[in-house]
């Protein structure tokens, strides 16, 4: 791609300033031509950022330029099924979701990973972690805390959810279930391999953060999971995010299963925990000592109605935070703005402390405190002399949001997805005024409709506007 130099910017680069160093700026971002940034800095470009091949010149017009917003938590093959089960908590929803991906072939999976991969894009997500559906369909029982066997599903129903976020431009870490208690140990560490190994064959090199375990803990029936978990960690080297502790539901069950991680050894910073909405004391102080993450989905943990988690309480501890905007169905939208305001709001009126959660605290989570958890703050999470170029433009002017008191509380406070001008990866325009560039924009809606409401009509499962159903109105 074309070198680019970015001018005439309010740059929020989101590194760690040096004491006394602006950690905001008015000035200049040059991308090279392998779509990261080689200079960056206040005021004009000095003439030897003009070194190297010519670059086109950007003017952003005093608009605010901030990097890519950074989900440590999806789940990107959701999209299709937003507004599902608005009453439910976190089982019920989960069982009518699943419902549908029971009856999903592999053409549908990618189709509805495509849809989410696009939206995040379009909304300035430019690197997410994603839990991909698991070629096994669990169906959970409430009552027993156990997940059974419903459908498995051939190897492409997995490799085509890599294809899809892969062929949108998303950067993105793949974790994937091992699905233990489905297959004999040998086949399920097979499988697991192979994955690993195609994930990372059909990403492209710079769009590939990683592979990661899909931790299962929380749903499985025995401490073998987080045995086998611990083992396949250390075979490949790399991280585990557990969804853990997030519903209200059987807390003292799930309590109990902490002790599985931290007898097999999974305590550190290799393990992140996903939602940690219902730990005690004890819990917190033994993963903070241990230095193990926490990603907060502020948006889903309320739609779901699966309680608060005081991530204030969890820092002070000394653990770190990211933010994820969870399932496209339980956030429905992909708004990091509403995730960060939704979150540092509720932290506020928990501790009924208006300055315990400030608006670059919580933007940093969304960016390179994600990036910081995920281990990719090498590469993505800010704007730095090295890492990839993804950056959104936005606009506080358009709509106008008054005078600029604080940048960073009109960045988080006042602008939104209105606000979002464009998206860039690798210095390269991915959305403009919230529509994508790539070319399987045109294609993405009409294919996420057929093939995800196919697969709800083979589950007895209807849209409310469905086609399929409507009846021709009557009426002269």
């Amino acid at each position: 791609m074309p070198a680019l130099t970015l001018v005439n910017a309010v740059l929020l680069p989101m590194a760690d300033a040096a004491p006394g160093a602006p950690d905001w700026f008015v000035g200049w971002m040059r991308v090279d031509e392998s779509g990261r940034i080689s200079g960056i800095g206040p005021g004009s470009p000095p003439p030897e950022a003009a070194d190297g091949p010519a670059a086109t010149v950007v003017d952003a017009g005093g608009t605010i330029v901030a990097p890519g917003f950074v989900s440590a938590h999806s789940h990107l093959f959701t999209s299709g099924l937003r507004g599902i089960a608005p009453g439910s908590t976190l089982y019920p929803w989960l069982q009518a979701m699943s419902e549908v991906f029971r009856h999903a072939d592999a053409e549908a999976m990618y189709w509805s990973t495509v849809h989410g991969a696009l939206d995040f894009l379009a909304c300035g997500i430019t690197s997410a972690y994603n839990f991909t559906q698991s070629r096994v369909s669990w169906v959970f029982d409430p009552a027993t805390a156990r997940s059974t066997v419903g459908t498995v599903h051939p190897p492409e129903y997995l490799t085509r959810q890599f294809d899809g976020a892969a062929d949108t431009g998303l950067r993105v870490m793949t974790a994937i279930r091992l699905d233990d208690e489905a297959a004999p140990e040998p086949q399920v560490l097979g499988t697991f391999a192979d994955m690993v190994a195609a994930c990372a064959e059909r990403t492209p090199a710079d769009q590939h953060l990683g592979a990661s375990v899909f931790g299962a803990v929380q749903w499985a029936a025995s401490p073998r999971t987080a045995e086998i978990e611990a083992q396949v960690m250390r075979e490949h080297g790399i991280g585990n995010q557990s969804h853990f502790l997030e519903t209200a539901q059987d807390v003292e069950v799930q309590r109990a299963k902490f002790a599985w991680y931290t007898d097999a050894g999974v305590l550190g910073p290799a393990l992140l925990l996903g939602h940690f909405v219902h730990p005690t004391d004890e819990m917190v102080t033994a993963a903070a000592e241990a230095g193990c993450g926490m990603v907060w989905q502020a948006t889903s943990n309320g739609r779901l109605g699966s309680g608060i988690a005081d991530v204030v309480r969890f820092a002070r501890a000394g653990m770190r935070i990211g933010m994820g905007l969870d399932d496209q169905s339980c956030t429905d939208q992909s708004d990091p703005f509403g995730n960060m305001r939704l979150g540092m709001y509720t932290m506020r009126a928990l501790h009924t402390d208006a300055s315990v959660l400030m608006p670059r605290e919580v933007l940093r989570m969304h960016t390179l405190g994600s990036a910081e958890v995920l281990g990719v703050a090498d590469r993505v999470g800010s704007l730095e002399i090295g890492k990839f170029a993804d950056f959104v433009v936005v606009d506080h002017r358009a709509p106008g949001t008054g005078p600029v008191w604080d940048v960073y509380a009109t960045y988080v406070m006042a602008c939104g997805l209105r606000n979002l001008k464009q998206v860039y990866v690798g210095g390269a325009l991915v959305s403009e005024d919230g529509r994508c560039t790539g070319p399987l924009a045109a294609d993405v809606d009409d294919a996420l409709h057929d093939r995800i409401t196919r697969a709800a009509r083979a589950a007895g499962m209807h849209p409310a506007l469905d086609p399929a159903r409507q009846v021709p109105d009557a009426r002269p």
